[in-house]
């Protein structure tokens, strides 16, 4: 018996723009991106909400504004706002697939400035309070947005869909800029 080998559909978007007649087939690939921007997204987006409403065992605004003004920034609440905002929206976007070059910045964003304010004097390891867990984060929104979000995704439809160098560069620079502009004030 002879076992007749059927080629695999690519993943890369470029082939699939190549082949527009095609029948879009969903891969593994495309559901492990999912599976991975739900799981991220959906915790970033929770770890958000603790800020913000006191939700899943969170402080709430008016401590993590308290908090956030023992570290410096003022007014406390204002950023702890900007900051429960980013990581909800930012994840909640990323879950999606939404706006996903944006999504990714704003969580960089609160990530280069937890390192710098936060886990930076530490060292590495997560153990000793150091950036191992905002590190990466920050390198998980930027792969994705590297990468694309995937066909399960709202964004497929449009151009920064696709992912590449110029959606990871927003991402990265976006972020790198509003963590600058909230270090400045």
């Amino acid at each position: 018996m002879m076992i007749k080998r059927i080629p695999r559909p690519s993943t890369r978007p470029e082939d699939s723009a190549a082949h527009p007649a095609a029948e879009p087939v969903v891969t593994a690939a495309d559901c492990g991106l999912l599976l991975l921007r739900l799981t991220f997204g959906l915790l970033m987006a929770a770890h958000g909400a603790q800020k913000l409403f006191g939700l899943f065992g969170g402080d709430g605004l008016t401590a993590t504004g308290k908090g956030f003004e023992a570290l410096g920034y003022r007014p406390g609440t204002l950023f702890a706002v900007l900051g429960g905002l980013s990581e909800l929206l930012g994840g909640l976007g990323l879950a999606l697939g939404l706006l996903t070059p944006l999504a990714a910045a704003a969580l960089i964003g609160v990530m280069i400035n937890a390192m710098v304010t936060v886990t930076g004097a530490h060292g590495l390891w997560d153990t000793d309070g150091g950036v191992e867990y905002n590190v990466a984060i920050a390198v998980v929104a930027l792969a994705v947005a590297a990468i694309g979000p995937g066909r399960l995704a709202v964004d497929r439809f449009f151009p920064w869909g696709r992912g590449g160098w110029g959606a990871a560069a927003v991402a990265l620079g976006l972020g790198g800029i509003g963590a600058a502009i909230t270090l400045a004030l």
